[in-house]
This record gives structure tokens, C-alpha cells and sequence, in this order.
């Protein structure tokens, strides 16, 4: 009998691959995470009172009522193939609804309207997202995003070897329609933003939407490759002051939308989208089928069946996100009356902040981080948003850690820098 060695090497260890070494290891990779999960220990330790965890946006308001008798409905049934393989882009009558969704919110008449042959069910939208870039992107190709930009958009593009390219905005976060101009070239592929933004809470207006829709058009024009403008919508429901989210398919034919009901609806663990692809685009047909290749050749297979038929049936339940907004005021007046300057949000749940000048004159964003810490506050390092000497703080929290914070906050203002 021959004996084989299976390991010849005096290296017992089996090595990850170099390029997501390189990625877990660097300074702004998955700090999010990294601080969700130190504030559970803090908990642990000190007490869930006593630590002031803004670190993730994970939102604490209940599922409407309507979702929630929806799951209780949906677990009791029983029927044959309930629990079976559906087409890979989802139930024909869940694309259904979230095309009536997608029309209803983009103001699309039944001339031109979305239907559900241009609907790819996701596993949420981090899902939709990355089965698009697959879609897309050959090695090499550049998605623009405009900074600040939420965190994972990175590990998304170069998942599938594209590099994400970011490009400056102006100083209240709205998009520089000149630097994107500026930043277009024959490998960009898409322009990807996200409104409200996460994290600064910016909603892009209408102006913007038409102005940079003309960019886009000018460039495929002048260099035969149109760019696809990607719209990330988790948020559009959650606005302030009567704030609301421009439609981007009757401005631009070459745009996907896509979205999920983690942040509406309160349901991020269930991990729920879509994509939407405008159906006035050229090759919206080839598109949809490549989004629907990549969700199964990325092992995704299909979307959650049980969910798809919960958001079926309770797409349009009505939220009340008014407390959101009592909690924005909340939260900016500790951090304002601790001398932090911050960005007023539009929409989200989010408060994008300056970091204060050290006794240097340096906006260190994970300094700051660090010493907030030893006062028990967690919050996000900017530069994992691009977006280097600010920080972020998800105020999806109880009012009790808001307003509790104020004093923390002045107490840690008081010794920074000294």
C-alpha cells in the first residue's frame, strides 16, 4: 500500500489569501464591527447603562405592525412546495409588488412603467449590490462614489476586482457635479450614491440628479461607454422636514436602484432586497439577466422565500419615524453643546462630525475615537468613510443613551488634546 504525505511542507499553517489579509489588517477595515462588538464587551463590564453605543445602524424600532402580523400569517402555512426553489430572481408576484414600489416611488405611469421582468429579488441590499457589480465590472473598471460613502462600498467593487475611485463633494456633503465630471474615464463603469447618505444624512436634490445625469450622458457620449448610475435606497423612506428623495429613472435611462427594508422597516437581520433595473435602458433586458447569473454563480441561489412573501405582503406598511427625527435634535444638541460641529442630517439616522483640533491643530478621526472610548462613547472613525478627520454617530438608540451622553461627550471635549 502506498502511504501518501499530504503535507510536505515544515509550514503547518494554510494561509489565507494575501490580498483579504491585506484588507482584514488595514487600519479602517470593518471598524464598525470591530466597535459594535468592543461595546458589547464595555457592556459586559460596565453595564449597558452606562455605555453610550453608537457605533452601528442597527435600528431599534419595531417592525410596523403590519410586517409583523404578515410574519405571523406567512409561519402558518403549510401548502406543498411552500419551502421549495422559486426562479432565481425571486416569486414572479414578489418582483411584482416591489415593481409597483419602484414605480410608485419613482413616479413612473404605465407608459415606461417598471415591471416585474426588470426586478431581481437580493439578499438584501449588500446582496443586490455586489450581484450588480458582478454584473458589470471587468478587472480594472472604476465605480465613482462621492465621500463620505458608506464603508463596505469598497470591499464590494474589489471583490470583483473593480476599483472603487472616491470623489470629493462640496463642503455640506452635496455632490460636486465638476469633480465628477472631472473624475469620468473610459474605464468608469458606474456612479454609485446613496441617498440619504450614510453617513452624513445628505439627501441629494433633484438639481443635482438632472445635472449629473447630463454629465453622464455627455461622457458615454464622447467616449461610447454610458456609465450606469447606481442609486443605494435603504434610507428613502427616512426623512426629515419634509425632505424627499429624487427619482433618478425619468432623468437617467442607464440607472439601477437598488434597496432593501433593513432600515424602513426594521428588518436588517432578515436580509431582504432587490434590484431594479430602469426599464428605458438600452440593454435592461441583458442587464436583468446578468443580475440574475450573478445572484446564483455567487451562491446566493435566490432571496429568502419567506421574506420575499412577508415584503409581498407589507411593502407599503406605514412607519413612524418621527422619533428618529426627535432623537437627531437629541443627540446634536449634546454633541453642539459639547463644542462639536456637525452636519445637520436631512434624512437617515446618522450625525456626521468634525473632529475637534488636537492641541496641534490635527483632526486625528481614530485619536478621537480612541479617547471617546475611555469615556465609554462609541462611534465610527470617518476614514473608513473616506472621509478622514470626522466621525460618525448612529443615533438608532435609546433616548435614555442619548441624553445620557451629553456629559460624556463635555467630559471627553474637556480633556482632548491636553
Amino acid at each position: 500500500m502506498v502511504k501518501l504525505k499530504l503535507n510536505q511542507s515544515k509550514d503547518k499553517t494554510m494561509p489565507i489569501a494575501p490580498h483579504i489579509k491585506e484588507i482584514m489588517n488595514s487600519k479602517g477595515a470593518s471598524v464598525i464591527r470591530k466597535m459594535f462588538e468592543e461595546g458589547a464587551k464595555l457592556k459586559a463590564q460596565y453595564g449597558a447603562d452606562k455605555v453610550f453605543d453608537f457605533s452601528l445602524g442597527n435600528p431599534d424600532l419595531e417592525p410596523p405592525a403590519e410586517v409583523l402580523q404578515t410574519i405571523k400569517e406567512q409561519a402558518v402555512l403549510s401548502q406543498k412546495g411552500i419551502h421549495a426553489y422559486m426562479p432565481n430572481a425571486g416569486y414572479p408576484s414578489t418582483r411584482k409588488a416591489m415593481a409597483d414600489k419602484v414605480n410608485s416611488e419613482q413616479g413612473l405611469t404605465v407608459t415606461g412603467a417598471l415591471n416585474e421582468g426588470n426586478v431581481v429579488m437580493s439578499v438584501g441590499a449588500a446582496g443586490a449590490l455586489t450581484s450588480v457589480f458582478k454584473a458589470i465590472l471587468s478587472p480594472g473598471d472604476e465605480v465613482l462614489v462621492p465621500v463620505p460613502f458608506f464603508a463596505e462600498y469598497r470591499n464590494y467593487v474589489t471583490n470583483h476586482q473593480g476599483v472603487l475611485k472616491p470623489v470629493p463633494s462640496k463642503p455640506d456633503f452635496s455632490l460636486d457635479i465638476d469633480q465628477i465630471k472631472a473624475s469620468l474615464t473610459p474605464k468608469t463603469a458606474a456612479l454609485l450614491i446613496n441617498s440619504p447618505n450614510n453617513p452624513s444624512g445628505k439627501i441629494y436634490s433633484e438639481a443635482d440628479i438632472v445635472s449629473v445625469s447630463k454629465v453622464l450622458t455627455e461622457h458615454g457620449k464622447s467616449c461610447g461607454r454610458t456609465p450606469y448610475l447606481i442609486c443605494d435606497e435603504p434610507y428613502r423612506a427616512i426623512t426629515y422636514k419634509g425632505k424627499t428623495v429624487a427619482s433618478v429613472f425619468p432623468h437617467y435611462d442607464s440607472s439601477i436602484i437598488v434597496s432593501s427594508f433593513a432600515k424602513n422597516l426594521s428588518l436588517p437581520g432578515e436580509r431582504i432586497g432587490y434590484i431594479a433595473v430602469n426599464p428605458a435602458s438600452p440593454d435592461a433586458s441583458e442587464l436583468t439577466a446578468a443580475c440574475i447569473f450573478a445572484t446564483r454563480c455567487l451562491g446566493f441561489v435566490n432571496a429568502p422565500a419567506f421574506f420575499q412573501r412577508v415584503v409581498e405582503k407589507s411593502w407599503n406598511s406605514k412607519a413612524d419615524y418621527s422619533s428618529y427625527e426627535k432623537r437627531c435634535s437629541q443627540i446634536s444638541k449634546a454633541v453642539g453643546d459639547a463644542g462639536i460641529e456637525y452636519s445637520e442630517p436631512e434624512g437617515a439616522f446618522y450625525l456626521f462630525c468634525k473632529v475637534p483640533a488636537d492641541k496641534d491643530g490635527n483632526r486625528d478621526d481614530f485619536a478621537f475615537c480612541d479617547h471617546l472610548k475611555k469615556h465609554l462613547i462609541l462611534c465610527a472613525p470617518g476614514t473608513g468613510f473616506g472621509c478622514p478627520g470626522y466621525f460618525r454617530i448612529a443615533y438608532c438608540v435609546p433616548e435614555a443613551t442619548i441624553l445620557n451622553s451629553a456629559a460624556a461627550f463635555k467630559e471627553a471635549m474637556s480633556t482632548w488634546g491636553k
